[in-house]
């Protein structure tokens, strides 16, 4: 099981300088690599008019926590739930499902690495 609770960020000093062209001194922190959010991370979101139960919401929210979806990072939708509208917020270990305002239809957005897009749809039954 994969869970992801919190990110680490980890600040060190580098000595640094400036040069033109190719540098040749390993010890030089300008031998770095970046990676960028949008390439760590996808998202996966739908629109659907499907009914949700509280319970449902609950049992999907759980069910994100087993890695077998990726590894989330962040969930969050408004579904119709029988004549009304549920709201959802989700980050590993902890889900928020609320009644809140309606919207024209339903929204899903899906945050994280490895997202195994297939699996979320049939999760979200669409």
């Amino acid at each position: 099981m994969m869970t992801m609770t919190s990110i680490t960020i980890i600040m060190t000093t580098t000595r640094h300088h400036h040069h033109d062209g190719e540098c040749d001194d390993p010890e030089c922190s300008c031998h770095h690599h970046h990676h960028h959010a949008d390439e760590v991370f996808t998202s996966w979101g739908a629109e659907t008019v499907h009914s949700y139960t509280e319970e449902d919401i609950r049992r999907i929210l759980t069910a994100l926590d087993t890695g077998d979806y990726g590894a989330i990072l962040r969930a969050k939708g408004i579904v119709p739930s029988g004549g009304k509208w549920l709201h959802f917020d989700y980050v590993p270990e902890e889900q928020d499902v609320r009644y809140g305002s309606a919207d024209y239809t339903g929204r899903l957005c899906v945050i994280g690495a490895q997202l195994k897009e297939d699996k979320l749809k049939e999760l979200f039954s669409l």
